[in-house]
Parts: C-alpha cells; sequence; structure tokens
C-alpha cells in the first residue's frame, strides 16, 4: 500500500526556520518526483519545490527560492523541505506528492502530475 506521511509543520515566529518530512511507504524513491504543495485558506493549492529522485534535478517556486531547500535520504524513504526565513504569506497545509516519472519544466507544478498524496501538515508563522 502506497503511503506518504508528512510531518515537522508547527508555529513558528517570522524569520524562523521548519524542515519538513515526507516518509514513503509502499515503495521505494528510486524512480519518482517528489513534490512540495500548499494550500493557504481561500487560495488555490500551490507548488513549493519538486526533486527528482533518478538524478537529484529540484525545482522551487518563485517565492521559496533562496529560502526553501528540499533533499531527500534514500536510505530512509523520505525526502525533506528545509525552511528558512519565513513570512507569514507561507502559512499553509503542505502536502507532499509522488509522481510516477521523472518530471521536466513546468510538469513539477501542476497537481495531476502526481499520483499519491500525503495528509498534509500545518505550518504557520506568526508572531
Amino acid at each position: 500500500q502506497v503511503q506518504l506521511v508528512e510531518s515537522g509543520g508547527g508555529l513558528v515566529q517570522p524569520g524562523g526556520s521548519l524542515r519538513l518530512s515526507c516518509v514513503a511507504s509502499g515503495f521505494t524513491l528510486d524512480y519518482y518526483a517528489i513534490g512540495w504543495f500548499r494550500q493557504a485558506p481561500g487560495k488555490e493549492r500551490e507548488g513549493v519545490s519538486c526533486i527528482n529522485l533518478s538524478d537529484g534535478s529540484t525545482y522551487y517556486a518563485d517565492s521559496v527560492k533562496g529560502r526553501f531547500t528540499i533533499s531527500r535520504d534514500n536510505a530512509k524513504n523520505t525526502v525533506y523541505l528545509r525552511m528558512n526565513s519565513l513570512k507569514p504569506e507561507d502559512t499553509a497545509v503542505y502536502s507532499c506528492a509522488a509522481a510516477l516519472r521523472t518530471l521536466y519544466g513546468s510538469d513539477w507544478y501542476v497537481p495531476h502530475e502526481y499520483s499519491y498524496w500525503g495528509q498534509g501538515t500545518q505550518v504557520t508563522v506568526s508572531s
């Protein structure tokens, strides 16, 4: 059974940091792409970052470039999203998702490219 479980969310002050984890079970990550998406209340879901596990290539939304870093630990079947310099506008439910192929160009940003989704973890940035 394929499953993605996120953790690491919470309440943090502006300028703070969090590291989100996405643990995959039921499959190995070797040939997949893992993306992070977020959805704030009243807003559409948006892509945050993606990593292709075949070659390690990464993508980031312009709004998080230079602040967020996506990484992987194949031995732990886990993908991380390190979030630094957090802003109130980063507040959202963050979900990870797995695509069954390597994603190129703007494909990574499209939710329907992903076949499996986690339940999400809340990130709140507030003083």
